[in-house]
C-alpha cells in the first residue's frame, strides 16, 4: 500500500503511524513458553489502553483507524468541491457526508425523520397488516420479530434463495435475557428503554409501562432462540418450507403477505433457519396484546434511529449501547461515526473512490504470490493426510481443485445511482440507502448467483471464505500493514498475511466448511469413517479451548469458536510450512534479523496481530456472542502447539522447551 496518507487526527495534532511489526513491542523479559503472548507483544499491551472512543483497541484496530483517516480526506474531497466540479459519485458521497456533519439540521428535525414510520406501525392492524408493516420495517432498516434476506441456496448454490432467520433482540444475545449473570444489566435496560420512550414525550408511567412490555416480549423470543453455538449447524439451519405451506405453517405471521410486500413474490420456497423459533413468534402474536407489539416495533424503530437522530436521543443510545454495555467511555467523533455509516450504506462506491488513491496497481500480484505458496502447501497436504481414506480425499481435492480468490476489490462496482442522497436528510439517506439493498435483494431470488459479487467492502480491514462460492476474499484494507507489508523480510509476511490466507483456506474445511461441496451445495461427500475422524480430531480442539478462562465465570465456548479456532490452527500451520519452502528455495533469506530468526520473527508477528486490549463489557459480550476466541487464545494456542514451536525458541530456555504440549488441530 501506497504511505501517501492523511496523517494526523481531525484537530490535526496527533500524527498517525503506520502499524507495522516491531521487536519494540516485545516483552523479551518474559519466557516465550509461559507467556507467548506477553513475550511477543507485552511491551505494546502494557502501553497502549483502550482509547475513550473505544470499547477495545489492537492491531486491527490501529489498521482501521489508518483507514478512516484515509477515508476521511475522501470524505471532505468529496465534500468540499463544487458539486459542478465532480462527477455523480463524488456528489452522492459528499451529499451524504454533508448531511451526516450537519448537526444543526438534524436538531431542528427532532423525531421527524421518523414519523413516517410510527404512522406505519400506528395505522397497522392484526393480522396481514401488521405483517406488512414489518416487511416495510426490514426493507427500512429496522430489525424486529426475525432476520430475512437473500443468499445464494446452500443446496443449489447457482440461484439466490430467501432466508428467514431468528431475530427481533435488542440486546446481544439470548443469555443477557435468561442468564442470571445479565440481571444487574437488565435492569439498566429496563430503565434505559423508559428514558427513550420518555424522550418520545411518554409520560413517565407510559413509558415505564412500555418497557416492561419490550422486555417482556424479547425475552419470550430469547426463550424460543437457539443458543449461539447451534447455529453454527449448517444442515439443522436449513429447512426448505414451500410456498404454499407458509400460511397454514405460520398461520398469523401470513409470510406470503410479508414476502410480497418484500417485493418477493416469484418464488417456490422460503428457507426457514430455525423453525421453532418462527413458530413460537407465531403464538406470540396470539396470545399478546396488540398493543404491546405496537409498542415493541415503535421501540425498534427507535433504536435502529438513534444514532442518527439529534444529541439527546443519541446521548442516551450511547450510555446505555456504548458505555454501559461495552464499556466505551466517549463517542467517536462525528466524522468517524459518518465514515463508518457511508462504507455501511454505499460501500463499493466509497470503496472504489478508496482503491483509486489507496491501492497500488501491483497490489494484487504481491499478495497472490503468498495465496499461490500456501494453496499449493494445502493441496499437497490433501493428496497425503494419513488419516483420510481415498474416496475422501478425491472429494476433497475435487473441492479444492475448483477453489477461487479475490484480491483487493471488485472488478464491477455496484450502481447506486438509483439512491437518492439528501444534503439535509441524514437518516433518510440511511433508510434510502438500506431500502435499496433490501430491494437489490429481494429482486434476485430464484435468479443466478453472480459470482463476482463481493460481501465485504474494499477498505475493510477483514477476510472471508464464502462456503456457497467456495473463494477466499481479501479486501484492499487487509492488505497493508501489519498484515502485509513490502518492506517486511518474509518471515513477518508468512506470520502475518499468511497465517490470514491460511486461516481462509482451513475455513473450506472446517467443521462447518467441509459440509460444502466443490459446487458449494450442502451436501455430506464425507465418508461416515473419516467424518468421525475429523470430529474426533475437532473434539480435542473444543477441549482445549473452552479450559480458558479469560474472565472468571466465563469461559471460552469451544462449540462456538469451533470453527474460527480450526481456521487459525491451520493458518499458522500452512503459512509456516510455505515460509521454509520460500527459504528452502532461497537460503539467502535465512537469516537473523533484529537477533531473531525467521522461524521466532513469523510466530512473533503472528502473535502480534492479536495484540489487544479490552474493556470488561465488551469481553464478556464477545464471549458470549462472538465465534471467535478472545485475542490472547488467538495469539497463544495456534503457535504453541505447532509441533516447531519450542524448538524456534530452544536457546531462550532449554528446560522449559522441553516441556510436552498437547497437540490439537485437524488439517
Amino acid at each position: 500500500m501506497s504511505d501517501g496518507k492523511p496523517e494526523g487526527t481531525a484537530s490535526g495534532k496527533t500524527i498517525l503511524q503506520v502499524p507495522r511489526f516491531s521487536i519494540d513491542y516485545m516483552n523479551p523479559s518474559v519466557d516465550p513458553h509461559e507467556d507467548f503472548y506477553m513475550f511477543a507483544a507485552g511491551s505494546w499491551i502494557s502501553s497502549n489502553p483502550v482509547p475513550k472512543d473505544k470499547s477495545r483497541w489492537g492491531a486491527f484496530g490501529e489498521l482501521q483507524e489508518w483507514n478512516l483517516h484515509s477515508l476521511h480526506s475522501i470524505l471532505e474531497d468529496c465534500a468540499s468541491d463544487s458539486r459542478d466540479n465532480q462527477g455523480a459519485l463524488k456528489q452522492m458521497i459528499g451529499d451524504f457526508y454533508r448531511s451526516a456533519m450537519d448537526e444543526k439540521k438534524i436538531e431542528e428535525r427532532g423525531f421527524n425523520p421518523v414519523s413516517g414510520l410510527w404512522n406505519l406501525v400506528e395505522n397497522a392492524t392484526p393480522g396481514a397488516s401488521l405483517t406488512r408493516c414489518v416487511a416495510r420495517l426490514h426493507a427500512a432498516g429496522v430489525s424486529a420479530f426475525f432476520r430475512s434476506y437473500s443468499r445464494a441456496d446452500k443446496k443449489n448454490s447457482s440461484i439466490y434463495a430467501f432466508y428467514i432467520d431468528q431475530g427481533g433482540l435488542s440486546l446481544p444475545d439470548r443469555e443477557y435475557y435468561l442468564s442470571g449473570s445479565f440481571k444487574e444489566l437488565r435492569d439498566d435496560f429496563r430503565a434505559h428503554l423508559s428514558r427513550m420512550f420518555g424522550l418520545t414525550g411518554e409520560p413517565h408511567e407510559t413509558s415505564a409501562k412500555f418497557a416492561e412490555w419490550v422486555l417482556s416480549l424479547e425475552t419470550e423470543l430469547a426463550r424460543a432462540a437457539r443458543p449461539r453455538a447451534e447455529l453454527r449447524d449448517q444442515e439443522r439451519n436449513y429447512n426448505r418450507v414451500k410456498w404454499e405451506e407458509l400460511e397454514s405453517r405460520f398461520p398469523r405471521l401470513h409470510l406470503t403477505s410479508y414476502l410480497e410486500a418484500r417485493g418477493v413474490s416469484q418464488t417456490d420456497y422460503v428457507v426457514i433457519g430455525q423453525p421453532e423459533f418462527m413458530e413460537a413468534l407465531d403464538k406470540l402474536l396470539q396470545n399478546e396484546l396488540f398493543d404491546k407489539w405496537r409498542t415493541y416495533l415503535r421501540w425498534h424503530i427507535l433504536l435502529a434511529s438513534a444514532p442518527f437522530l439529534y444529541e439527546k436521543v443519541k446521548r442516551e443510545h450511547f450510555e446505555f449501547f456504548n458505555r454501559r454495555l461495552l464499556g466505551q467511555s466517549e463517542d467517536e467523533p462525528r466524522w468517524k461515526r459518518a465514515m463508518q455509516v457511508i462504507d455501511g450504506s454505499l460501500g463499493e462506491a466509497l470503496g472504489q473512490l478508496y482503491v483509486e488513491k489507496y491501492f497500488p496497481s501491483d497490489a494484487r500480484r504481491k499478495a497472490s504470490v503468498l495465496v499461490n505458496d500456501i494453496c499449493s502447501v494445502f493441496r499437497d497436504r490433501l493428496a497425503a493426510i494419513p488419516w483420510m481414506n481415498d474416496e475422501t480425499r478425491r472429494h476433497a481435492l475435487e473441492k479444492f481443485s475448483r477453489f477461487r480468490v479475490k484480491i483487493g476489490h471488485p472488478e464491477k462496482y455496484r450502481d447506486y445511482s438509483s439512491v437518492n442522497i439528501d444534503p439535509e436528510d441524514f437518516l433518510g439517506n440511511v433508510r434510502r440507502a438500506a431500502e435499496f439493498e433490501a430491494n437489490r435483494q429481494a429482486i434476485r431470488v430464484g435468479q443466478p448467483v453472480d459470482r463476482d459479487e463481493w460481501n465485504m467492502t474494499p477498505p475493510t480491514v477483514n477476510a472471508y471464505f464464502s462456503p456457497t462460492n467456495n473463494e477466499i476474499v481479501f479486501p484492499a484494507g487487509i492488505l497493508q500493514p501489519p498484515f502485509f507489508d513490502a518492506s517486511m523480510d518474509d518471515a513477518v509476511n508468512y506470520g502475518g498475511i499468511g497465517t490470514v490466507i491460511g486461516h481462509e483456506i482451513t475455513h473450506g474445511y472446517d467443521d462447518q466448511g467441509r459440509r460444502f461441496d466443490a459446487e458449494g451445495n450442502l451436501r455430506d461427500w464425507w465418508t461416515p469413517e473419516d467424518a468421525l475422524k475429523f470430529q474426533e480430531r475437532a473434539k480435542g480442539v473444543v477441549e482445549v479451548y473452552s479450559a480458558e478462562e479469560p474472565l472468571p465465570g466465563f469461559h471460552v465456548n469451544g462449540e462456538l469458536t469451533l470453527g474460527e479456532n480450526i481456521a487459525d490452527l491451520g493458518g499458522v500451520s500452512l503459512a509456516y510450512e510455505a515460509l521454509q519452502r520460500r527459504l528452502a528455495a532461497d537460503p539467502s533469506k535465512r537469516r537473523v534479523v533484529d537477533g531473531f530468526t525467521p522461524e521466532q520473527r513469523f510466530f512473533i508477528a503472528y502473535a502480534q496481530l492479536w495484540r489487544s486490549n479490552i474493556k470488561e463489557g465488551e469481553l464478556v459480550r464477545r464471549i458470549t456472542t462472538d465465534p471467535h476466541a478472545p485475542a490472547p487464545c488467538r495469539a497463544t494456542i495456534p503457535a504453541t502447539n505447532h509441533p516447531e514451536f519450542h524448538s524456534a525458541f530452544l536457546q531462550r530456555n532449554v528446560r522449559n522447551a522441553r516441556k510436552v504440549t498437547k497437540k490439537i488441530g485437524v488439517w
